[in-house]
């Protein structure tokens, strides 16, 4: 990791420049170069490195595979994803279910749109669910895994942060990543409701649903980001019902 460098930035990317990957039964979005697509230029921002935007049809999902050195976050929309791992973690992940996967040294893990093989009526929904790669502090932590569920109530008062490693978040995180420059906020916005973002050297901010206004640059609709380098401070206000998700990064990858 690297000390931030650069004059303020504000870097509005669109939903349709996204790389797409289209299996049938995945639909993926992502916001940075992933899996079989490359780019020099779009690799991360701060510390986040992944931010993919997925839709899972029923019945379908990830096959058991492997990760290492990263802390990964997702975030459910809507329906649900079935998350076990080679630790012995299992469980359903659903809307304000915040849930973190520390790979470290290594773990395997599945995750799939079939929460009837552990409880319930078979669906047909498909689960729509973000997920998001930040780097850790230090390689070779020991694999970890953390969920917990965050009230409506809460979600819809303010920007609530999901999870952090930062130290001034020892109290408010709903859960922990082991990296003490980044947090994850999000929040429920109602028509007209509105949010200020946090002031940092690195901000993303994720629209996963809805529309919203984005002071300084305008509208934002459903898969639109923004990427702020030495900035913050803006709000963002609803349009229709919408959420945001908004990372906090007080460092960059070294380059």
């Amino acid at each position: 990791m690297s000390d931030p460098v650069g004059s303020p930035e504000v870097d509005v990317r669109r939903a349709d420049s996204r790389f797409v990957t289209d299996f049938g039964w995945l639909d993926s979005k992502h916001s940075f170069a992933f899996g079989h697509h490359r780019s020099r230029t779009n690799v991360h921002h701060g510390l986040l490195l992944v931010n993919n935007d997925d839709r899972v049809a029923p019945g379908t999902g990830f096959d058991t595979h492997p990760h290492r050195d990263m802390e990964i976050v997702t975030w459910v929309l809507d329906g649900s994803l079935v998350h076990q791992d080679s630790m012995g973690n299992h469980g359903v992940i659903y809307p304000g279910l915040a849930q973190r996967m520390s790979a470290g040294t290594g773990i395997l893990h599945s995750e799939k749109n079939d929460s009837w093989n552990l409880s319930g009526a078979v669906h047909e929904t498909p689960v729509h669910f973000v997920q998001m790669w930040v780097v850790p502090d230090e390689a070779g932590i020991t694999p970890g895994y953390e969920q917990l569920e965050i009230e409506p109530e809460r979600l819809s008062g303010g920007l609530v942060t999901v999870a952090s490693g930062m130290p001034d978040h020892v109290d408010d995180a709903a859960i922990r990543i082991a990296n003490r420059y980044a947090a994850l906020h999000a929040a429920r916005l109602a028509p007209g409701r509105s949010v200020t973002l946090p002031e940092a050297p690195f901000v993303h901010v994720f629209v996963p649903r809805g529309t919203v206004e984005f002071e300084g640059v305008g509208t934002l609709a459903e898969g639109d980001s923004v990427r702020l380098t030495g900035s913050g401070g803006q709000r963002v206000t609803g349009v229709t019902d919408a959420e945001v998700l908004v990372w906090e990064m007080h460092a960059t990858v070294a380059a």
